[in-house]
C-alpha cells in the first residue's frame, strides 16, 4: 500500500526580499507565508524546519501509541515538540538534529519497557527514517 500526500509552494521575488506561500493537500495551510524573515529573523510565519519538525513530532507520536498499543497499554497522553536545527555547513545550510522531547502518562507502563518503546518508534517512525542527520529523544514517563 502506497499512500502519497502533497504540499506545495510558490515564491516571487529575491531571497531576501522574496515571498512565499506554503500549502498542503488537505488545507490544513493554505497559502501560509514563509520568507527569509520567518526562517531566520522571527517574523511571524511559517518556514520549513518548522513544519519538518511539527511532521517529526507528529510521526514519531503516532508510532509510539501504536507500539503502546500493540505492547497492551493505550496512552492517556502522549506530548512531543521537535525541535529541529538549521546551521551554516560547507558553504551553505543544513538541518543538523531533530530533537524530540516527550512527556508520556501510560497507566501500568514500566519506565524500562516505556524507554524500549519510545525508543523503537524514534528509529522507526517513516519521518525518522526520511531525515539523515542526528535525531534525539528525552521521553519522560509522568
Amino acid at each position: 500500500m502506497t499512500t502519497t500526500k502533497k504540499g506545495s509552494a510558490k515564491w516571487s521575488g529575491g531571497i531576501k526580499d522574496g515571498k512565499g506561500h506554503i500549502s498542503t493537500e488537505s488545507g490544513a495551510l493554505t497559502d501560509q507565508p514563509y520568507g527569509f524573515a520567518t526562517r531566520f529573523e522571527g517574523v511571524k510565519g511559517s518556514n520549513p524546519e518548522e513544519l519538518i519538525a511539527a511532521a517529526h513530532a507528529s510521526c514519531f507520536t503516532m508510532a509510539l501509541s501504536k507500539m503502546l498499543e500493540e505492547a497492551g497499554h493505550k496512552a492517556q497522553s502522549l506530548e512531543t515538540t521537535a525541535a529541529v536545527d538549521l546551521d551554516q555547513k560547507d558553504g551553505g545550510f543544513a538541518v543538523t538534529r531533530s530533537a524530540l522531547t516527550l512527556t508520556a502518562t501510560v497507566e501500568g507502563m514500566d519506565d524500562a519497557t516505556f524507554q524500549k518503546l519510545a525508543a523503537d518508534a524514534k528509529a522507526g517512525c517513516p519521518i525518522s527514517k526520511l531525515l539523515n542527520t542526528e535525531i534525539t529523544l528525552q521521553a519522560t514517563l509522568a
